[in-house]
């Protein structure tokens, strides 16, 4: 057994363990990658146009939690009241209806910053903006209107983030829809602003479009996708892309066999040189779409279910080994007892303070 798989990380990951812990990656090299560390911004983002306002921000998120001064970092996000419906959200655990509660979790549970919605935010503000890192979702999709439309519309301004005291603004964009030129018209607008006023930027980055779904596969989730939404996503000036996980590559190629030969340009290539089937590979060429690393890439966590504890630990061992900034959860955390949620977001955050967990 090789070092890596001594580590007690190890045990979570079961028989993929070696697999996941001990792969080279040999398709970009990690030379390339601009990697997280305590100076990531200095490093990084200090010769950008990012405004000394703006570095301030990003460097309280990297400073803030368990994983403060490490250049990863992990964050509640809580949008699903609007994202999923606050019924169907908060049965499993009532107590996160009242917004305290939501902002407590991430202050428990070690997090650089929470993410949620306006009216969240706005109804605690004056007691935590200065106690923990506040990103404001400013957009959403929301399931009431008959039938559901998935499509994200701005719930708030900017300027109502910088006076809750927010030091980021996060916003999504549904790459592939047809609403998708709207929505990055006005995220890009949104984002512009934010860096006027001083905050940072996060974009949940997500492929969205039925046709992406062919023979039972759900391309919306492969690599070769969700790595050119993040390229789109870098394009507007997201400082972090939250994006999920790749699951298969192959996208562009399933929709030129299954739908139009025309569709987007021969990923040949792509497919040849810089993708295989290993879980770090596909994220490594997420974070290649991320300009390198520059931008930093979050995973997500997904929804809750069984064995969340060994899913969130997988999930935040492929992110780091290659080369990602960290996780974004919450369905795993706040569907949970309190006590259960901050052993999930502090079993992320012990991930990424293991020395022997390297990138690949």
């Amino acid at each position: 057994m090789a070092q890596a798989t001594r580590t007690p990380i190890a045990k979570h990951l079961g028989d993929e363990a070696e697999d996941l812990l001990d792969h080279e990656c040999e398709t970009i090299p990690k030379d390339q990658i601009h990697l997280p560390g305590p100076d990531f911004v200095d490093r990084v983002w200090k010769g950008s146009d990012r405004s000394p306002q703006v570095l301030r921000s990003m460097q309280q998120i990297f400073n803030h939690g368990r994983l403060g001064g490490s250049g990863y970092i992990s964050i509640l996000p809580v949008d699903q009241g609007i994202e999923h419906s606050a019924g169907v959200s908060f049965a499993p655990n009532p107590m996160y209806f009242d917004p305290e509660n939501i902002v407590k979790l991430a202050i428990e549970g070690g997090c650089n910053a929470v993410a949620t919605t306006y009216g969240v935010l706005g109804s605690v503000a004056r007691d935590y903006a200065h106690k923990i890192p506040f990103v404001l979702k400013i957009n959403h999709s929301e399931l009431l209107s008959y039938p559901n439309r998935y499509d994200q519309v701005p719930y708030a301004r900017v300027e109502d983030a910088y006076e809750q005291g927010c030091v980021g603004v996060g916003a999504t964009v549904y790459w592939g829809s047809e609403e998708s030129n709207r929505q990055l018209q006005e995220i890009s607008k949104i984002f512009s602003r934010a860096h006027e006023l001083g905050m940072t930027t996060i974009l949940w980055c997500y492929v969205r479009n039925k046709e992406f779904v062919l023979n039972g596969s759900n391309y919306e989730g492969s690599a070769d996708l969700t790595g050119q939404a993040n390229h789109l996503g870098a394009t507007i000036e997201a400082d972090i892309i939250k994006q999920k996980q790749p699951t298969l590559t192959g996208g562009y190629q399933a929709v030129r066999d299954h739908k139009d030969e025309g569709y987007a340009k021969d990923p040949s290539l792509v497919d040849e040189k810089l993708l295989t089937d290993h879980p770090i590979d596909m994220t490594r060429y997420q974070v290649a779409n991320n300009y390198m690393g520059r931008c930093g890439l979050i995973n997500s966590g997904g929804a809750s279910g069984e064995n969340d504890l060994q899913q969130v630990v997988r999930t935040a061992v492929i992110n780091k080994r290659a080369g990602g900034m960290g996780l974004i959860t919450g369905r795993k955390s706040f569907q949970k007892p309190m006590e259960e949620g901050v052993e999930i977001l502090n079993a992320i955050q012990d991930v990424y303070l293991d020395d022997d967990i390297t990138i690949a």
